[in-house]
């Protein structure tokens, strides 16, 4: 029978391993048809040239390791430099004197910077030093006031400011779907990953009809060879984290686009084998039903459909409109998919096995052992009546010897800019499995306290927070389950590492800012220079830009600690709220600020930013226009999308 050669090279497609020798199949049958040799011998080239796609992998995290681990041991070399010539490593050194400004207008503790406030009022309205005489303030008012000449523009474009700044650039959102795009650099390290995923689907392959159950296998092979790396970078506990450097949310945009990369993947390898069927099969009289209802094809039919049902539930548009059922099928169809691959061929079990461990071992051990602390929260409703305020008092606990190896809970403390996800069984059945991550709002606890005071901002949408609004008007108390807490340290290292340390935040935006803030300005006052950052002893200077909605907004955080981080050395820019006098002019304000304090050649500026999608592309735009005309400007905008 004609098509009896393909019958038995997709039997033997799905028994083939990586070690599957090319005579096993055709030993001791000369008459086979000669096609059948040149599709096992592509099958098995598939299978062992896949083998190299994980060591690719794993040499490029370890390059962007080594970068990151170098940088870091060139900025603890600088640490240690600075203290040995200030005499600041335990011994007295009679010679060490103070770093001076090495460019105008540095923020020096004994100096007070004037003129900076929002526009209409002192920087926050009836807690900073009033206006200066003689100036008529109102809403045209330049939001930036000099009591000197700036300093001149230091400008000096050269290939590397200028390839820097494009690689910071971000461009605007894909038109008509309205899809957010990352910075050039993200996009380009995508496209790299992409390039190669498209290598591997490719090479060495005879696009011919004859030869497309090649190709579709390939596709196949490639699919099941990213699963460890897709569940990874989903994993809120990864190593990677720990070797690049990088939050879970910087590398979260690499686990989407891996995660539509794999959705394509699966539809080019189901597209191919029904392609395969008409071509190859359907002549012999094999129908389209019969087909389907093979085993080995039905069971990928289930995988292809979870996984396409994963990907457009996971669509931003579906994520803000239904959440919760969101979270729900994000999990089911996970579990779904990865039995459904597991018994639709035998190459695919080693990577459904390393995926589903990292699935339970994060999810279990982590999430639900080790990271997993139930609390007493009181609830307060703020001005706005629309946000609702957590917040529980912690006696803090040692990590015992699980945290070491398996992380440590909330009760062991937090770091500036960490989340937590939060579980309040109480409110609704439909709520005991739901976890929903918020950024904690709160000062880190330092080294030394006993307690730690959380406070998490939660503002009214639907679900999960519009009935925890509910239950706050009648409870002022509830238990909550909290899982976490999750983060890493690169926006705190960033900001450390400056000379001008300026954070811009929009709206709730401040849950990321705000113990930003603080953590600088408790490490600037530190005594303990293990403790305080190498810049913070220089006299950081350290900015606030919050810009709010409604004036009610203020509450989220309160006029007197806002005020208590100014009497302490900060500057806190909050323009009058947007719905007043609308967006106020961030490029400017950005801009002057750099001017006034860090406009010398090298003096440092960091901005990290978190608010809507475009005040992050309008500040990442402007630090990038300031690169290009040479200032040593560097951003990160932290952005939770889970």
């Amino acid at each position: 029978m004609e098509s009896e050669w393909l019958r038995d090279a997709i039997q033997f497609s799905l028994k083939a391993s990586f070690s599957t020798n090319i005579r096993d199949p055709l030993e001791g049958s000369p008459q086979r048809d000669p096609r059948l040799r040149q599709l096992v011998e592509g099958l098995l080239f598939s299978r062992k040239f896949i083998l190299t796609y994980p060591i690719v992998i794993l040499g490029c995290i370890l390059l962007f390791s080594a970068v990151n681990w170098a940088a870091n041991f060139i900025r603890w070399r600088k640490r240690r430099a600075f203290r040995l010539h200030t005499g600041l490593d335990g011994t007295f050194d009679d010679d060490a004197q103070p770093i001076k400004s090495t460019y105008p207008g540095q923020y020096s503790g004994n100096s007070d910077p004037q003129g900076v406030y929002s526009s209409g009022s002192s920087t926050i309205e009836g807690t900073a030093s009033p206006p200066r005489k003689g100036i008529d303030e109102d809403e045209y008012t330049p939001l930036l006031h000099h009591g000197r000449e700036l300093p001149p523009l230091y400008s000096q474009r050269s290939l590397w400011t200028r390839t820097k700044a494009s690689l910071m650039y971000q461009p605007s959102p894909i038109p008509i779907v309205n899809k957010t795009l990352p910075s050039n650099g993200a996009s380009i390290v995508l496209a790299a990953f992409i390039a190669l995923n498209f290598f591997y689907m490719l090479f060495h392959i005879n696009f011919n009809a004859f030869e497309f159950f090649v190709l579709a296998d390939r596709f196949g092979i490639v699919f099941v060879a990213n699963l460890p790396l897709l569940y990874l970078l989903a994993a809120k506990n990864q190593p990677l984290k720990l070797l690049t450097g990088r939050s879970y949310e910087s590398l979260n945009i690499f686990h989407r686009r891996l995660g539509e990369l794999l959705c394509f993947q699966a539809l080019l390898h189901s597209a191919g084998m029904i392609f395969v069927w008409y071509v190859l099969i359907r002549p012999s009289g094999f129908g389209l039903l019969r087909f389907l209802f093979l085993p080995v094809i039905w069971l990928g039919v289930g995988a292809f459909l979870s996984y396409e049902i994963l990907y457009f539930t996971s669509l931003g548009s579906f994520r803000r409109q239904w959440y919760e059922p969101f979270l729900g099928l994000h999990i089911v169809l996970q579990v779904a998919a990865l039995v459904f691959v597991f018994f639709h061929h035998s190459i695919a079990r080693p990577y459904v096995g390393i995926a589903l461990v990292i699935f339970l071992v994060d999810r279990l051990v982590y999430r639900l052992w080790t990271k997993s602390t139930t609390l007493e929260a009181k609830t307060e409703i703020l001005e706005d009546k629309e946000t609702v305020k957590l917040s529980t008092t912690i006696i803090r606990r040692p990590a015992g010897h699980p945290a070491t190896i398996f992380g440590r809970s909330i009760t062991a403390g937090w770091t500036a800019t960490n989340h937590v996800f939060i579980t309040i069984p109480s409110l609704a059945r439909k709520h005991i499995l739901q976890a929903h991550p918020f950024t904690i709002a709160s000062a880190a606890p330092l080294i030394i306290e006993d307690e730690a005071h959380l406070d998490l901002l939660i503002r009214a949408q639907d679900g999960f927070s519009r009935d925890l609004l509910n239950a706050a008007q009648i409870h002022k108390t509830l238990n909550i389950r909290v899982d976490g807490p999750y983060g890493s340290s690169h926006a705190r290292q960033m900001l450390e590492d400056s000379d001008l340390a300026l954070i811009v935040v929009g709206g709730s935006g401040i849950a990321v800012g705000w113990p930003l803030i603080e953590h600088l300005l408790d490490s600037a006052r530190s005594s303990d220079t293990e403790i305080a950052s190498l810049f913070s002893l220089r006299r950081q200077k350290v900015v606030l830009i919050w810009v709010i909605h409604q004036g009610s907004h203020l509450s989220w955080i309160g006029r007197e600690a806002l005020a208590n981080a100014e009497n302490r050395g900060a500057e806190i820019i909050v323009p009058r709220a947007t719905e007043e006098i609308g967006r106020p002019d961030l490029a400017g304000m950005i801009t002057e600020l750099v001017d006034m304090y860090a406009g010398g050649e090298a003096a440092k500026t960091r901005v990290v930013a978190s608010g809507p999608d475009s005040m992050g592309r309008l500040v990442r735009n402007t630090c990038a226009g300031l690169v290009k005309d040479g200032r040593n400007v560097d951003v990160l905008f932290e952005k939770f999308g889970w």
